[in-house]
């Protein structure tokens, strides 16, 4: 029987299949929302005995990765007025073959790899390789600055599920900066979108090659 920190990332990656096939904004931010209520549990399921500063953090990373980021985003999504990604660099159904032989490798190369991943999660290394890949994909596939954003944050939750599988633990001041960073992003992104939108009534990045100097 798999134990709850697999059954956890065994979901997170099917959002990722979900988020790679996705055309629409409203299902990607949700995506992104379970997926770091996910990630900020994760270091509670790898400790032996969590300690009361390690659950306070959890739950502090939970509101802004799963509940304040993703408002956030939504929030800008109603300024914009986009619904969905009308077209991409690369296809849904090529994006899906993707995924599915990315997850494949992702479980073959973790098993090359000699990483001390905690041994209570089999899976731990498989999705953060998988999240950190699928999220660059999207940074490079996708059209709309909202979906770059969304692949950004994808990644860096790989990058979190990493250092935690490795570690078993949470770094609390390390994690904190680049959580701040994160959400610093997203506000700025943000601002960007709204500027995008205005000067061009889209926010399709392909648009920004026709400012000049």
């Amino acid at each position: 029987m798999m134990n709850p920190a697999d059954m956890l990332l065994s979901l997170v990656l099917l959002s990722v299949l979900f988020a790679l096939v996705s055309s629409r904004i409203v299902p990607l931010i949700r995506i992104i929302a379970f997926q770091g209520i996910v990630v900020s549990i994760m270091p509670l399921l790898l400790f032996s005995a969590p300690t009361p500063g390690n659950i306070a953090f959890s739950l502090i990373m939970m509101a802004v990765r799963g509940i304040a980021i993703p408002l956030l985003l939504a929030y800008a999504v109603r300024r914009i007025g986009i619904k969905r990604e009308i077209e991409t660099l690369v296809g849904y159904h090529l994006s899906l073959l993707f995924g599915l032989l990315l997850i494949i490798f992702s479980i073959y190369l973790s098993g090359k790899f000699q990483l001390p991943m905690r041994q209570t999660s089999s899976f731990s290394l498989p999705t953060a390789i998988t999240a950190f890949v699928s999220g660059l994909f999207l940074i490079m596939a996708r059209r709309k600055a909202i979906t770059m954003l969304i692949g950004y944050l994808m990644l860096e939750n790989g990058i979190f599920l990493l250092g935690t599988g490795i570690t078993g633990q949470s770094h609390s001041i390390v994690e904190f900066g680049i959580l701040l960073d994160v959400l610093v992003g997203v506000m700025v992104m943000g601002i960007i979108m709204h500027n995008i939108q205005r000067a061009f009534d889209d926010i399709d990045t392909t648009l920004l090659r026709r400012l000049k100097e």
